[in-house]
C-alpha cells in the first residue's frame, strides 16, 4: 500500500505533467509528459483518479501512444476502487471527441459497462453514452445495436444485451427529435438497425420496436403505401408466415396471433393484410378445433377486426371457411350443448364485412340469390337447401340470444340491489365487475341479433359500414340509432375491458335465485387476454429464432 507522502510526490508529479502538457504549444514533443501520466495508472488511488482525467484529456496529441493509453485507461474502469472507476467512465466519451474512429469502441464498452450494480458507476455510464451519442449519433446507435442483434456470438452475454435494450427504450427513444437529425436520414438509419435486430426478440421486445417505428414521422399518417408495407412485411417476418403451421406450437400461435393485432392499425391505413388472411384460412381454420381455446378466440376476434379492411378477392377466399365455422356454432336446432356468443359475434361480423365485398358467393354458400350480373352468381344452380339450413341456423341462435338477454337483463337488475347494499369496497368492486361482464354480455347479444335480423332476406343487405361496434372495442356514439335497439335492450354506452369469452348453455331454466340466473348465463366467460386488440404484455417466451427480415 503506498503511503500519504509517497502518494503525495505522486499527485505532485501529475499535475506537473499535466501543467506541462497545457501550456505546450505543440504537446505532441512532450512525450515523456503523457508516458508520466499513463504510467500513473499503476500507482496510488488518488493518482489513478488524476490520471483517469489527464489521459482522455491529451489523448488526441499521441496517436502514436493512443494504444498503450486506452490500455491503460480500461484497466482502471475495471479497479476495485469505485471512484477511480466512476472517473475512468467520464472519461470515456473524451477519447472520442476529436478522434472519431474510436466510438465504436467506446460505445462497445459502455455497452458492457451497462451492467454494473453501483447506481453512481451506472449513473456515470448512461451520462458517457449520452455525451457519444450526441457527438455522433449514426456510429454510436450502430455500435449500441451491435450488443442486440449478435446473437450467435457465443460469447454475447444476455445480460448486456438486456440492459442495452433498457437503454435504448429509456434513454434513446424518448429523446428522439433531439438525436434523430437529420430527421429522415436518422429514422432511416434507426429503422434498418432494429430490422436486423429482430431475428431474435422476445414478444415485449417486438411490441417496443413496434411502437418506436410506429411513432417515426417516415411511417406516420402522410407516409406512402410503400412506407405501410414496410412495416406489414417486418410484422409479417415476425409472424413467421412462410412456416408450415404446427397446432402443437404454441409460442408460434402466439406470435401470429399477436402480429395479427398488432397489424390491424396498418390495415386500416390501407395496407395490405392478404399474407395474414392466406395463412390464416390455408392452415390454422383447418384444425382450428384444436386449439386451446383462448386462442380460438383471440382469432376469431383477429379476423373479426381485420374483416373490413379485406379486398374483395380475399374476401371471396375466406367466406367458404367462415360460413363453415358459423354452422358449426349456430346450431340448426336447440340441444343441451353450449354456446359461445361471443365467437358467434366475431363470425357474423366477419360473414357480413367479407360478404359486403363478395356479395354473390354467398349464393353458393347460404343459398342467396345475389345478382352482380357475374357468372360467380350461379343463379342457374339450386341452393334453396342452403338457406333453408341456414335461415334455421339464425333463427336457432336468435331464441338462445333472447333468452340469454332476458336472464341477463334480470341479473343487472340483482346487481343494482347489491350495489345499493353492497358496505365494503370489496364487496362494490366485485359487484362492479359483474355488471361490467353483464354489460358487455349484452352487447354481444345485441350484435348478435341487429346482425342476424337482415340475413333472413333471400338478397340481405350486408353490413359494411361502422353501424355495428364489436363488444369488446371501446363504443363509438353512433351518428343513428343502432340496429339493435329494436331487441327490447338498451345498448350500454361502454363497454368492459377485457376480452370476454361470452359463453353459455342451451336450454337451461330460469328458475332460482336471480344471481344464480346471471352466473348461468355468464358460464364459460372469461376475462384477460386482448381487449380492444391490445397484447397481454407477455413475451413469446426465449428467444433464438434467427429469423430474417427483408
Amino acid at each position: 500500500m503506498t503511503d500519504a507522502s509517497e502518494e503525495a510526490k505522486q499527485i505532485e508529479k501529475l499535475y506537473e505533467f499535466g501543467e506541462r502538457l497545457n501550456e505546450a504549444k505543440d504537446k505532441s514533443q512532450n512525450v515523456k509528459d503523457y508516458e508520466g501520466i499513463i504510467d500513473a495508472t499503476k500507482t496510488s488511488i488518488k493518482a489513478k483518479q488524476l490520471a483517469a482525467q489527464l489521459i482522455p484529456r491529451f489523448f488526441k496529441f499521441f496517436p502514436n501512444l493512443s494504444s498503450r493509453a486506452l490500455n491503460a485507461h480500461f484497466d482502471l474502469i475495471e479497479e476495485e476502487d469505485l471512484a477511480v472507476r466512476v472517473q475512468a467512465i467520464r472519461g470515456l466519451p473524451l477519447f472520442c471527441k476529436d478522434t472519431k474512429e474510436y466510438i465504436s469502441k467506446i460505445v462497445d464498452i459502455l455497452g458492457q459497462l451497462l451492467t454494473a450494480e453501483e447506481i453512481v458507476e451506472r449513473d456515470a455510464v448512461h451520462k458517457a453514452l449520452m455525451s457519444v451519442l450526441r457527438q455522433d449519433v449514426k456510429e454510436s446507435l450502430t455500435a449500441l445495436f451491435k450488443h442486440i442483434w449478435n446473437v450467435e456470438d457465443p460469447s454475447q452475454d444476455d445480460t448486456i444485451r438486456d440492459k442495452v435494450l433498457c437503454f435504448i427504450r429509456d434513454k434513446v427513444f424518448p429523446l428522439k427529435a433531439e438525436l434523430l437529425r437529420p430527421q429522415e436520414e436518422m429514422e432511416r438509419h434507426i429503422t434498418d438497425l432494429i430490422k436486423k435486430s429482430l431475428g431474435d426478440v422476445t414478444g415485449a421486445e417486438f411490441r417496443m420496436f413496434m411502437d418506436f417505428l410506429k411513432s417515426l414521422s417516415i411511417f406516420g399518417e402522410k407516409a406512402p403505401p410503400e412506407r405501410l408495407k414496410e412495416l406489414i412485411g417486418i410484422i409479417e417476418g415476425q409472424a413467421d408466415l412462410d412456416a408450415q403451421f404446427d397446432v402443437s406450437d404454441a409460442d408460434h400461435i402466439d406470435r401470429l396471433i399477436s402480429c395479427l393485432f398488432m397489424a390491424i392499425p396498418f390495415f386500416v391505413r390501407g395496407a395490405s393484410g392478404s399474407k395474414f388472411l392466406n395463412y390464416i384460412n390455408k392452415h390454422i381454420i383447418l384444425v382450428f378445433d384444436k386449439l386451446p381455446e383462448e386462442r380460438k378466440l383471440d382469432l376469431l376476434k383477429g379476423l373479426a377486426e381485420i374483416s373490413p379492411y379485406t379486398t374483395p378477392q380475399d374476401s371471396r377466399q375466406i367466406l367458404p371457411s367462415v360460413v363453415q365455422l358459423l354452422k358449426k356454432y349456430m346450431p340448426r336446432r336447440k340441444t343441451g350443448e353450449e354456446t359461445n356468443f361471443t365467437y358467434v359475434e366475431c363470425l357474423l361480423f366477419s360473414f357480413h364485412h367479407l360478404a359486403h365485398k363478395a356479395p354473390n358467393a354467398t349464393n353458393s354458400l347460404c343459398g342467396y340469390k345475389i345478382v352482380t350480373g357475374q357468372p360467380s352468381d350461379r343463379l342457374g344452380e339450386d341452393f334453396s337447401e342452403y338457406y333453408k339450413e341456414f335461415t334455421e341456423r339464425l333463427s336457432s341462435i336468435e331464441d338462445l340470444t333472447r333468452a340469454t338477454m332476458k336472464k341477463l337483463t334480470q341479473g343487472m337488475a340483482e346487481h343494482n340491489k347489491a350495489m345499493a347494499a353492497a358496505k365494503s369496497d370489496e364487496a362494490k368492486e366485485s359487484i362492479k365487475t359483474q355488471k361490467q361482464n353483464t354489460t358487455t354480455g349484452l352487447r354481444t347479444c345485441n350484435n348478435i341479433l341487429a346482425m342476424t335480423k337482415p340475413l333472413h332476406s333471400k338478397t340481405p343487405a350486408f353490413i359494411g359500414d361502422k353501424s355495428v361496434n364489436l363488444s369488446w372495442k371501446e363504443a363509438v356514439k353512433p351518428s343513428v340509432p343502432s340496429s339493435a335497439s329494436g331487441t327490447g335492450v338498451k345498448r350500454p354506452s361502454t363497454a368492459a375491458n377485457g376480452s370476454n369469452n361470452f359463453a353459455t348453455k342451451k336450454g337451461r331454466g330460469a328458475g332460482g335465485m336471480q344471481n344464480q340466473l346471471v352466473n348461468r348465463a355468464l358460464e364459460g366467460i372469461s376475462y384477460g387476454g386482448r381487449g380492444g386488440g391490445r397484447g397481454r404484455g407477455r413475451g413469446w417466451g426465449g428467444r433464438g429464432r434467427g429469423r430474417g427480415y427483408r
